[in-house]
């Protein structure tokens, strides 16, 4: 299948309703509407192919774009090819999700998280602690640097209202991983939790999440348990 067929397989799965969503949430055109799920049975026809998932994410179409990161071969891309797909993200989907979860399979991911996270553009700090996001719910405690992740923690409580939206809510995702999937920070990042939701309290309401980072930690763990790991974070 090349780019040519799988965009005639997009115009077969395309929906209006999907369309007018990924807009909603912020998408730029041009945007199909493919919904995620339906692109999974392509994904499996070109799974690791580098040079279908370049030219697709070249096109500037999200759902081309989207299902670039979920055939793109991580075991060969570079760092260099993970900058220039972030310099091109325009939608929260693509850096936060396509872009950090793909970087998570790489053995410099946490480096290159490192560098976004010391970023100033919106997309590029959401990638970098959307990527811990994922690395943490799925690596072993042991590859991480306690310390290190705790002062993350420490950050986040000292410039969470300074950051712009995206980065705001990728950190929020940060502290809920690192409570559910990180035993040894456990308690800390329900504390962060804390601060945060008595900093977004002195907010106008419709500046507030609809819940607090405490309920949503303690609804999810209700249904899990502390120190839960994924085997796969990518489709």
């Amino acid at each position: 299948m090349d780019v040519a067929q799988i965009f005639t397989e997009f115009d077969t799965l395309k929906t209006d309703r999907q369309r007018k969503y990924y807009l909603s949430q912020g998408a730029q055109e041009p945007v199909l509407g493919v919904p995620t799920g339906a692109m999974k049975p392509i994904a499996k026809q070109v799974k690791n192919n580098q040079a279908i998932a370049e030219e697709l994410y070249a096109t500037g179409n999200f759902d081309a774009m989207y299902l670039a990161g979920m055939i793109a071969n991580t075991k060969i891309m570079t760092k260099d090819d993970f900058r220039r797909w972030l310099k091109s993200a325009n939608f929260w989907m693509i850096s936060d999700f396509i872009i950090a979860v793909s970087l998570s399979e790489t053995p410099y991911a946490q480096e290159l998280a490192d560098e976004w996270i010391a970023g100033s553009g919106d997309y590029e700090m959401s990638a970098g602690w959307s990527c811990y996001e994922w690395l943490v719910g799925r690596l072993k405690d042991e590859a991480f640097d306690q310390t290190k992740l705790a002062g993350m923690l420490t950050r986040i409580e000292q410039t969470y209202l300074t950051m712009p939206d995206r980065t705001q809510q990728s950190m929020r995702r940060f502290i809920v991983a690192l409570a559910i999937s990180y035993i040894p920070l456990h308690d800390a990042a329900l504390q962060t939790a804390a601060v945060v939701d008595s900093q977004v309290a002195t907010l106008p309401k419709n500046q507030q999440p609809g819940t607090t980072l405490v309920h949503d930690i303690q609804h999810r763990l209700s249904m899990s348990r502390v120190g839960l790991k994924r085997k796969y974070v990518r489709c």
